[in-house]
């Protein structure tokens, strides 16, 4: 059968390296507050986008950094900026804006960039009737993960 390709047997496959010996490992140790997972964005960018807020059943859950969710409290959620990152969102409908702390991961909804918790939402004017509004996103002090000096907008 000259010219017929056909997929090796097992007995004419070469053999595989032997695995090397087991070594002790220790586990990796885990992100602290700043968090180095790669996806995160410490550039200082403004975002644009839509915003909401937790919902009433969040209140007093844990959130990524540990704290719990207080709906009195400045605190946020963000996908992309390290926990520990400051920021102030603007609502671009009302011009109001807040400072917030980003303590939790989410928002788990397309198209939002932020949760925001209740009392920060009403601050800058996204009621219960109107849930989402767009935003700007603006990083004021991003922890860096090195240890180093969080970034800063320089138009600070």
């Amino acid at each position: 059968m000259a010219g017929c390709a056909s997929a090796p047997t097992s007995q004419e496959r070469p053999a595989q390296p032997a695995a090397p010996a087991a070594q002790a490992t220790q586990p990796a140790p885990k992100p602290g507050p700043a968090e180095t997972k790669p996806g995160l964005d410490r550039s200082g960018s403004k975002q644009v986008g839509k915003a909401s807020f937790y919902a009433d059943k969040f209140s007093g859950r844990k959130m990524a950094d540990g704290s719990r969710m207080d709906p009195r409290d400045d605190n946020a959620a963000s996908k992309t900026l390290p926990l520990g990152t400051t920021a102030k969102v603007t609502n671009l409908e009302t011009g109001r804006s807040a400072v917030v702390t980003i303590q939790d991961r989410g928002p788990y909804v397309k198209g939002r960039i932020v949760d925001l918790s209740p009392a920060t939402a009403r601050e800058i004017g996204i009621s219960r009737e109107n849930g989402v509004a767009q935003v700007e996103v603006t990083p004021l002090s991003i922890p860096q993960p090195d240890g180093k000096k969080p970034a800063s907008d320089a138009g600070r």
